[in-house]
């Protein structure tokens, strides 16, 4: 379908004042087939239901904001209003209106990624890959990021914690079935599976994020408190160990001591009366 041109008005300028008012703007009647999703959209999870409301709003109300395209090869790419341009397609719609925004591939995925975050559409893991994604292909620092995204270092830094978790606590981070809050509370966790049970005791009983906290708290505690308990018992064993000998070599014979709990005994053998006596004699000569 040909792309009709009109001019943009003062109205739907004020909307993208991020864009900056020196840059010349129209506004266009776009096909649906002539545009293309952008493969590196930082949302990956639509809602279906909610995207069925928007096709309904749009139904009766039209599209109010226009899509922020770009020029490509094929046609038109995506920058922003990925959702509007599906539930277009929901609507029966032909045409959309587009603003075509003259940006590379680098540029269009900031924008839109900025454009998510403002909006607070983005899922936290959603965030997560997008920020790892600008950081590795594009070779950009944490804190050049921080900077580009207006968002403190260590929001990035725990942004991308995130990726960290097995995959299907990520995907139920994904759905919405557990909050960031509870994510951070399971990676204070060291073990995947302690953190796989974790995931399912909130899901389940439906903890809220200072009760995961504490949760983790506790069973991140337990291993050390078992670990202390060891090395106690170790410490005790050997020092057991070196008093047997030494027991031994004073006697002059076997010397066996087991130890229960705080009670124990010693066991000392003898092979004859005369031995025995011997053995006495020696424990005895210095009372």
């Amino acid at each position: 379908m040909a792309t009709k041109r009109m001019a943009l008005g003062k109205g739907l300028g004020a909307l993208l004042p991020e864009f900056g008012q020196a840059e010349p703007r129209t506004l266009l009647y776009c096909g649906l087939e002539e545009i293309i999703p952008n493969r590196s959209q930082p949302r990956k999870h639509f809602d279906e239901s909610k995207l069925q409301e928007l096709a309904e709003s749009i139904k009766e109300k039209g599209i109010l904001e226009p899509l922020i395209v770009r020029r490509v090869d094929q046609g038109y790419e995506l920058i922003i209003g990925e959702r509007r341009w599906r539930a277009a397609q929901k609507a029966g719609l032909k045409e959309v209106p587009v603003i075509v925004k003259e940006t590379e591939g680098r540029e269009a995925f900031e924008i839109s990624l900025i454009e998510n975050l403002q909006r607070e559409d983005l899922n936290p893991i959603e965030a997560a890959e997008a920020f790892k994604h600008l950081i590795e292909e594009f070779n950009i620092s944490q804190e050049n990021l921080s900077k580009r995204m207006g968002k403190d270092r260590t929001t990035i830094t725990n942004t991308l914690r995130l990726l960290k978790l097995p995959l299907e606590i990520r995907n139920q981070l994904l759905q919405n079935l557990i909050t960031s809050g509870h994510a951070r509370a399971i990676l204070s966790l060291e073990n995947k599976e302690k953190q796989r049970e974790l995931c399912a005791l909130i899901i389940k009983k439906g903890l809220s994020v200072r009760e995961a906290e504490a949760l983790a708290k506790r069973w991140s505690e337990t291993p050390k408190k078992k670990a202390a308990s060891v090395k106690r018992r170790g410490d005790l064993e050997s020092q057991l160990s070196s008093l047997q000998d030494s027991l031994r070599k004073y006697l002059g014979t076997k010397v066996h001591i087991t130890q229960k709990d705080k009670k124990g005994k010693i066991e000392i053998e003898y092979y004859s009366y005369e031995d025995l006596e011997r053995i006495v004699e020696a424990i005895l000569k210095n009372a």
